[in-house]
């Protein structure tokens, strides 16, 4: 069907190719190849990257992250613990690369980059669990990474955003860190694919319905659960019953995107649960416009996202 695509992003929708989640080693393929096609991005300052490890959670492997220090301002800072998008069977620190030193640059805070074990190999709970792990690490390493605890959020764009608004539900759940903030771009929040947008976008570039059938089946641990009863809501947050207590959030949404409603509506019922929650639908877009990094309505998108950032970790605010 015919799209009201932005004029700038409309002459990219034929070139991009589609991701063939079906095949996660087709895809994990063609993913390095565009990998090496991204520009660079310029940054406003210099940002300082170095590798660690988090203790993994019981049973598993240290978990990788990747610390993004700007060399700006003073400590303590604020810090986004922030996790990858890609459907949780793809992407990785590398590809959120640009990403992660733009917001680190832009915000003033310390970003920490999160490299999650991927389904199907590692299907759910194991990369919501990593972040959690990489969660408590930079709280307990908060002086060491020169960061003040009361202002560590978290964050992500499409899997990795359903994965914060998760990790913010599990840690509220189980008494763990609390974060100050969830940034939620373009959030996975639903495997149930019941929403109006979810029927009607199955062709949109970005992301199409029958993509999201198959990371759902990959994340879950194959055919045959996605849209049962038994899914949790740490799997799933649109499941979620209860709202209440949990971190303000960013949500942006794109408009012609299959998950476009299952975001506005749980941003909504943050709203209703009494949760802080700004809310930015972008016309024109689609899922992932954002890497037509030179649009317009691009620009804006990345904009808004370090403004909320900024005002969510409470950049320069005094320690408490």
């Amino acid at each position: 069907m015919p799209y009201a695509f932005d004029p700038e992003l409309a002459p990219w929708v034929e070139l991009l190719p589609a991701l063939p989640f079906d095949d996660v080693v087709a895809a994990r393929a063609l993913e390095s190849e565009i990998l090496t096609q991204m520009p660079e991005r310029e940054l406003s300052v210099p940002v300082d990257v170095r590798d660690s490890t988090a203790p993994g959670p019981d049973g598993a492997d240290d978990v990788p992250v990747r610390i993004y220090t700007p060399q700006i301002g003073q400590a303590p800072r604020s810090a986004l613990v922030y996790l990858h998008g890609g459907g949780f069977c793809l992407g990785n620190v590398a590809l959120a690369h640009g990403g992660c030193t733009l917001f680190a640059a832009e915000t003033g805070a310390v970003v920490v980059s999160v490299e999650y074990r991927l389904a199907p190999e590692h299907p759910f709970p194991a990369g919501l669990e990593d972040g959690y792990a990489a969660l408590e690490w930079t709280v307990k390493h908060a002086a060491e990474l020169g960061v003040d605890p009361t202002r560590i959020g978290v964050g992500g764009d499409s899997a990795g955003g359903g994965l914060a608004a998760a990790l913010s539900l599990l840690s509220r759940d189980r008494g763990g860190p609390v974060p100050c903030f969830q940034y939620l771009g373009m959030p996975v929040l639903d495997d149930r694919l019941r929403t109006p947008s979810m029927h009607t976008f199955t062709d949109t570039p970005g992301l199409r319905r029958c993509d999201a059938e198959s990371f759902w089946d990959h994340y879950l641990g194959g055919p045959g659960v996605r849209g049962g009863a038994d899914v949790s809501c740490h799997a799933a947050p649109a499941r979620a019953d209860d709202l209440a207590a949990l971190p303000p959030a960013y949500v942006s949404v794109c408009e012609f995107d299959p998950l476009r409603d299952e975001a506005l509506d749980y941003a909504h019922r943050l709203v209703r649960a009494g949760v802080p929650t700004e809310l930015h639908l972008f016309p024109g877009t689609f899922h992932a416009s954002t890497a037509i990094q030179d649009a317009d309505v691009s620009r804006r998108m990345t904009s808004e996202a370090i403004g909320a950032m900024r005002r969510g970790l409470r950049v320069g605010a005094p320690v408490e």
